[in-house]
């Protein structure tokens, strides 16, 4: 969400607008000289501009226009569930489908538990929401139910194509299983890909679907609240479920690959009971966490724009213009993604349909490739259609470039990845080497270096695409509308999701291969009696067993790399649209930039330089309590398997057992998640009423530290996967000391790149999101009640922030549960 306070001038006048002097005075500390009477609310009193006035395409108005986009919506859902059928409906052996709705079972339970905690913390979100709008700006009733209802909105499209996705990773992890028993590689890779662009496309649909509702069918000056409440409730409920999923799978990953160390055991040995946790936390942190937060930042980005374009231009024409424009961009987006897919499995069948060998990474870079090109012409060819008289006539092009720039970092942000994570990658090798004759030790250290480089050429990236992005803005966006380099990053951030579908698509990938690989090993298919003949009979399959697990592996080792691939994109988005937002909020409280306001904006006004310090303190933390967390959780799960775990037996461990392990993952994700989330809620609120200029640079520095953070973890996480891979595929060096000494590395980079890194992501733009909300309601407050009653609450909320700060450490210290 973008522009609370910056453009409401646009329609007033800058220097008439009352809540922009009180904003000022706050800053300057004269805000009981400035009268309190202002006008407030930012989005919440934008109101949409009839879509019909304008037409396209020789005639059809922009409303008719956008209700054909629904169509596309329909035809992108049906796309999801037809595939969600197909998968449904193959092949699979009993013992592994047993297996998978055992998982799922456990994901279900997981997920209802998350469910009730969401709406939990819904209560903290939903107070601030009703004293701000309800008492303090004094909204109708009508309206303030509005802002919570679409608030629950959210929340259920984040938590509903969360649970989506796992129900369909459930089934297309089984059938991959299965299917790699005829010794082809080619379904090991098109199963897990048709199950990404299932959840890719009906994710992005819903995700239309909702703000097209608003856009269409909800009067205009109720589409401010819908707006704002939609993109609060997403927002947490992506939070919730990135943070505490990626908690919850790190417990149970580390917990079951320590057991390869201890007991020298293959990994998803059945008689782990660790093994079905870990599975249910590739779907809960690796499934349903990028689910969430996909939806959640696809749907905040769009907010964004929307706000900005109605507050910011001043002409309803051309308001109208660009509100079309990019609702038909992210419409013509979800077809190229959906064609660039039929079109690139067609070539891979062709080429890999039934070859004995293949580089599972090589279609899926194609397959973002592919994507990315056609988006790119599309959104030239369909800008200059319905854009070709805007402006001084050059502007369909040059909008077309700035979201070139974001789609393109869709593509080459992946190959950059790839440099750092993937199987081929130098790094990851170097990984390898140095835990030869250097064990765990120099593998840690390989690994952060890969991560380290990796912060530098991706951070270098992104910055060169803002700025060209930027650049292209200030070559006539200007007679449009105010703080055209906002819209210009707005842009950026909106074509980085461009491509939506397939980057969802790719990195759901990863939890159905990881997934395949452990429910191959827990049916125990080889064990069953009669099995090559039941094959042979019922399904026509010779079974390679041996071959089946190669392919297994070695297809996991491609999830590892595409899974890495999608982190820095949606953290990219997160930045670059925190960017925007913050802007904003600096354009309302300098006036639009004039110079005597601008002054605050520097290290030589002291609140500023502090909030700068202040935001970089929340990122150290929020990594340690995260880490902490999975810390705790996984040796209370290593405590609980080592004292249960029977190897005397070849029988797998007790569902009771497995389900115990579940309990202890859920619990300390939960702990964890609260803790959190409570300290983020309340640090957020008092870094808002401490200084408005304080709290911009805590927004600034949150989203500058929390960039090269997450992507540092991340891409050290990556590579130290990876190099276990390699020792485990291509070395085939199980049970060694080298092997050991790769465990050892990869499970410090789980949390690096799973839990801490990912999480990062809605944190910047919660924090973001609702500061926007926090620091008008700190300016109001000084504006109606003074300034020392501001600094009094900042004071009381800082003081609650810092008791769950601590708690989120020696709350949470390991503690035998023997003992």
């Amino acid at each position: 969400m973008v522009a609370v306070f910056a453009t409401r001038g646009a329609a007033q006048g800058v220097g008439e607008n009352r809540t922009d002097s009180a904003i000022a005075a706050a800053a300057t500390g004269t805000a009981q000289a400035v009268p309190v009477e202002h006008k407030a609310g930012g989005e919440a009193n934008l109101i949409i501009p009839d879509l019909s006035q304008v037409s396209f395409l020789g005639g059809i108005h922009g409303r008719s226009l956008l209700m054909g986009g629904l169509v596309i919506c329909a035809l992108g859902l049906l796309f999801g569930l037809v595939f969600y059928s197909q998968l449904k409906r193959m092949a699979v052996h009993e013992s592994m489908r047993e297996v998978s709705e055992l998982i799922y079972e456990t994901c279900k339970t997981y997920l209802i538990t998350q469910g009730k905690f969401i709406l939990i913390l819904e209560v903290f979100i939903g107070f601030v929401i009703l004293l701000y709008f309800g008492f303090l700006l004094k909204f109708a009733p009508m309206k303030v139910a509005i802002i919570l209802l679409f608030s629950l909105v959210g929340i259920a499209g984040s938590y509903g194509v969360a649970w989506f996705g796992i129900r369909i990773n459930t089934f297309a992890n089984s059938r991959t299983a299965f299917a790699s028993l005829r010794g082809k590689p080619y379904p090991c890779y098109s199963i897990p890909l048709k199950a990404g662009m299932s959840i890719g496309m009906l994710l992005i649909s819903v995700e239309l679907v909702i703000m097209l509702f608003i856009l269409l069918f909800i009067p205009g000056d109720y589409a401010g609240p819908c707006f704002i409440g939609f993109a609060i409730g997403e927002s947490l409920g992506a939070a919730a479920l990135r943070i505490a999923g990626g908690i919850f799978t790190k417990i149970a990953d580390i917990g079951a690959d320590l057991m390869k160390i201890v007991f020298n055991v293959k990994e998803d040995d059945p008689r782990n009971p660790g093994v079905i946790a870990d599975c249910t936390g590739d779907n809960a942190g690796d499934s349903v966490g990028p689910s969430a937060d996909g939806f959640e930042t696809y749907g905040v980005t769009g907010v964004a724009l929307i706000s900005f374009i109605v507050l910011a231009v001043t002409q309803p024409a051309v308001q109208v213009q660009l509100l079309v424009w990019i609702f038909v961009m992210r419409i013509m987006m979800v077809v190229a993604s959906g064609a660039s897919y039929l079109i690139n499995e067609a070539v891979a069948k062709a080429r890999y349909g039934n070859a004995d060998e293949m580089n599972y990474e090589s279609p899926l870079t194609s397959l973002v490739w592919l994507t990315s090109l056609i988006s790119v012409a599309l959104t030239y060819l369909v800008s200059y259609l319905l854009l070709p008289d805007l402006g001084d006539g050059s502007l369909w092009w040059k909008l077309s470039t700035v979201i070139t720039c974001g789609t393109l970092a869709g593509a080459i942000i992946p190959e950059l990845v790839k440099v750092f994570t993937s199987t081929e990658s130098r790094h990851v090798r170097e990984i390898v080497t140095s835990s030869r004759e250097g064990g765990a030790s120099l593998n840690i250290l390989s690994g952060l270096v890969a991560g380290d480089f990796s912060a530098y050429w991706i951070g270098m990236a992104i910055m060169s695409l803002m700025a060209i992005g930027y650049l292209v803005s200030t070559t006539g966006f200007g007679t449009l509308m105010i703080a055209p380099a906002v819209f210009a990053f707005g842009l950026v951030a909106f074509g980085f999701l461009g491509m939506g579908p397939v980057t969802i698509a790719v990195d759901s990938y990863g939890p159905v291969t990881d997934n395949a690989q452990s429910i191959f090993e827990l049916s125990q298919i080889e064990q069953v009696p009669g099995i090559r003949q039941q094959l042979k009979t019922e399904y026509g399959i010779d079974p390679q067993f041996e071959r089946a697990k190669d392919l297994l592996e070695a297809n996991d080792g491609a999830g590892n790399t595409f899974k890495a691939t999608a982190k820095p994109v949606l953290i990219g988005t997160a930045v670059v649209g925190a960017t925007t937002m913050i802007f904003s909020i600096i354009l309302g409280l300098t006036h639009g930039l004039q110079p005597e306001f601008i002054a605050n904006l520097s290290i030589l006004h002291p609140p500023f330089l502090l909030g700068l310090i202040a935001g970089g303190a929340m990122i150290y933390w929020f990594t340690g309590a995260s880490t902490q967390a999975v810390t705790t959780g996984a040796y209370r799960a290593v405590e609980f398997i080592k004292a249960n775990i029977n190897l005397a037996s070849s029988a797998k461990a007790s569902v009771a057992d497995s389900k115990k392990v579940v309990e202890i993952c859920t619990k300390y994700a939960q702990q964890g998640m609260f803790n959190i989330f409570l300290t983020v809620f309340f640090a957020t609120l008092a870094f808002a009423f401490v200084e408005p200029y304080f709290f911009i640079g805590y927004l600034i520095s949150i989203a500058l530290f929390g960039l090269f953070q997450a992507i540092f973890m991340a891409n050290a996480g990556g590579a130290w996967d990876n190099a276990k891979k390699i020792v485990e595929v291509e070395l085939k060096q199980k049970g060694t000391p080298l092997h050991a000494a790769t465990v050892v590395g990869d499970t410090v980079g789980d949390p690096f790149k799973d839990t801490s890194s990912v999480a990062l992501n809605p944190i910047i733009k919660f924090t973001t999101l609702f500061g926007l909300l926090a620091v008008e309601l700190a300016v109001s407050l000084t504006a109606d009640k003074g300034a020392t009653l501001t600094r009094i609450l900042a004071a009381v909320f800082f003081l609650i922030s810092v008791t769950f700060v601590w708690r989120s450490f020696y709350a949470m210290r390991v503690k035998s549960g023997v003992a």
